[in-house]
């Protein structure tokens, strides 16, 4: 990607400085993970089994951890290492979870973990295309992410998408015992895994509030997660559940924050047990209301 200053309508461009060292990277990453990454920080250089994490962060939206490698070699297979450190986790538990408690000074239980949406991400300057198409799978719990530096401070970080036409790593994990094993505990969650089963109407008033949401601002990323579907703008603005007869849609803002005349939206802020992100929240059936939840939705976007 070609960065340029824009001076007086003269375009000049701005120079990539490679990081020289991998550390520079972790330690850019590992300071700033909220901000990019939406997650907490929880150890650098965690070792077990004889095996080295470069950074252990946990995911409070979706209860997992995530191991995180830096990467200057762009020939290794980040698949191979990715279900490895997958099953590290998974066969070492108690030990994630003493290491999130001693760390951060808190008290997770064990079950209060969603071990199934544990994943890892790798981190490089660049991926190969072997190393991108190896990982161009809908349901595979490793990410990629580029982050490439410039001169005057600037920085781009980019989380590579998965194609549309992906498809479902199952073929390939069936054939081996022990990714089989790893895939029947983790799960990646999809649109599809939400929509599967449900009428046609809901699933055509879901693309329509999908597409609303989308056309609010060209940078609004769709993260599927266990009960919902995420709308994100750096944080979540906005998330979706699909229910059997419609769905339920949130605005992510607190109590008194939101401006509703219409009075739409209900405030759950003093609910236990609402799985939406956000003080705001109403149930759909239909579009009637599209254009004017849309008003609100926009509220939420930062």
């Amino acid at each position: 990607m070609a960065l340029f200053k824009n001076i007086s309508s003269k375009l000049e461009g701005i120079k990539e400085n490679p990081f020289k060292l991998e550390r520079e990277i972790q330690c850019l990453f590992e300071k700033n993970l909220p901000l990019i990454m939406g997650l907490e920080f929880v150890k650098s250089e965690f070792t077990i089994k004889n095996k080295r994490i470069d950074t252990l962060g946990y995911d409070q939206q979706s209860k997992a951890f995530v191991i995180i490698e830096y990467k200057r070699d762009r020939n290794s297979s980040v698949v191979d290492q990715g279900f490895t450190y997958l099953n590290l986790m998974l066969q070492n538990k108690a030990d994630f979870i003493l290491e999130y408690n001693e760390g951060l000074k808190k008290n997770i239980k064990r079950d209060e973990v969603d071990w199934s949406q544990t994943r890892v991400a790798f981190v490089s300057p660049g991926f190969t295309e072997n190393q991108r198409e190896a990982t161009n799978f809908k349901d595979i719990a490793i990410e990629l992410w580029e982050v490439k530096q410039f001169e005057n401070g600037i920085v781009s970080i980019n989380q590579i998408k998965k194609s549309n036409a992906a498809e479902s790593i199952k073929a390939i994990t069936d054939r081996n015992k022990d990714l089989q094993d790893i895939s029947k505990e983790i799960i990646v969650y999809t649109e599809d895994y939400h929509l599967q089963g449900k009428p046609d109407e809901t699933i055509e008033l879901y693309e329509k509030f999908k597409a609303a949401i989308l056309d609010l601002s060209p940078d609004i990323e769709v993260k599927p997660q266990k009960f919902y579907i995420a709308f994100k703008k750096g944080t979540n603005i906005s998330d979706i559940e699909i229910q059997k007869n419609g769905i339920k849609i949130s605005v992510n803002m607190k109590a008194g924050k939101l401006d509703d005349p219409k009075h739409l939206m209900r405030n759950v802020s003093v609910l236990k047990g609402h799985s939406l992100n956000g003080d705001y929240e109403h149930k759909v059936d239909n579009d009637k209301d599209l254009e004017y939840i849309m008003s609100l939705v926009k509220q939420a976007i930062v």
